[in-house]
């Protein structure tokens, strides 16, 4: 039987205006939560797809149950995902272009792929979450605490049900493929897409979101990027445009922090990767205690931490 809950949150997004540069104090960090909220919504529809597709497949019957679970909660993800989108696209309506553009690349995988590719796709991706969220949540007191509790509250309650369901997408995966040798073959073209759908956001948020409110260019994230905007300067005739600053969002972050994490992620594909072995950030305890205690999780900043 599975241990997950499905927990509907809301977090009054509609209420007032939601800022793209919802925490002030690292914009590079705001922009790529942003990215983050817009390939949510075309993962996770992508997923309930696959699941749909794959149910047929499982003949266990605790493995239903967990893809059942499973897709319930990333159901819910894109749901609150997509009031959070809304709330941009409400100030930028451009950019409704571009998550139309995020959601179609996601499409096509639906249409254009086999549903053992989508399997390997999630289970991939779904693996290197837990390192890479438990740096984020690490660092919640500068990535999450100065920023807009609503749009910071989403991204921890996200998060810490990622960690909850880390081991989802494997199980479902070797229920119905089970060939790690698959999975990693498939690896270079999973990420190569999921690298393409983030850019496809970050370039969306540099044509419809004035510099003035977003204070970086979007694009920064990427090594690659970054490196021909500097040749910029150097060889003009490269005539690329200037789209603002180009910090990192995790530059303030310890160093090793980050590179266990990294290791974190290379371990992720390996064959007979169990993500029940990984180091799970301590919010997520916090978070699930204060939300079996009755406690307004969806303020997570702001709600009275003593009573419920």
């Amino acid at each position: 039987m599975t241990d997950l809950q499905v927990r509907k949150m809301r977090f009054a997004f509609a209420d007032y205006d939601v800022p793209f540069l919802w925490n002030e104090e690292n914009p590079a960090f705001s922009s790529m939560a942003n990215a983050v909220s817009f390939l949510a919504i075309g993962f996770e529809k992508m997923i309930v797809n696959m699941i749909r597709e794959a149910m047929p497949l499982i003949t266990d019957p605790a493995v239903a149950e967990e893809a059942d679970a499973f897709v319930r909660q990333e159901g819910q993800h894109s749901t609150a995902h997509r009031q959070h989108a809304n709330g941009l696209i409400r100030r930028y309506p451009g950019l409704q272009e571009t998550l139309n553009e995020v959601i179609a690349e996601f499409d096509r995988l639906t249409v254009h792929t086999s549903v053992e590719y989508r399997l390997a796709y999630t289970a991939d991706l779904e693996a290197t979450f837990t390192p890479v969220f438990k740096l984020m949540l690490d660092n919640d007191s500068t990535l999450f605490r100065p920023g807009d509790d609503r749009v910071a509250s989403l991204f921890i309650w996200h998060f810490v049900e990622e960690v909850e369901h880390r081991s989802s997408a494997l199980i479902i995966f070797d229920s119905v493929v089970g060939s790690d040798v698959y999975r990693m073959r498939m690896a270079p073209s999973i990420f190569r897409h999921v690298l393409k759908v983030i850019r496809v956001a970050c370039a969306g948020f540099n044509e419809h979101v004035p510099l003035e409110e977003r204070k970086v260019d979007a694009l920064s994230m990427f090594a690659s990027y970054r490196r021909r905007q500097k040749l910029r300067t150097w060889l003009p005739f490269l005539h690329a445009e200037d789209h603002g600053p180009m910090p990192r969002a995790f530059d303030h972050l310890p160093l090793r922090e980050q590179l266990v994490a990294l290791a974190g992620v290379i371990r992720s594909q390996l064959p007979k990767h169990n993500p029940d072995h990984e180091k799970l950030p301590a919010l997520a305890d916090v978070w699930f205690q204060r939300y079996e205690a009755g406690y307004d999780v969806s303020h997570w900043y702001t709600a009275d931490p003593v009573a419920p």
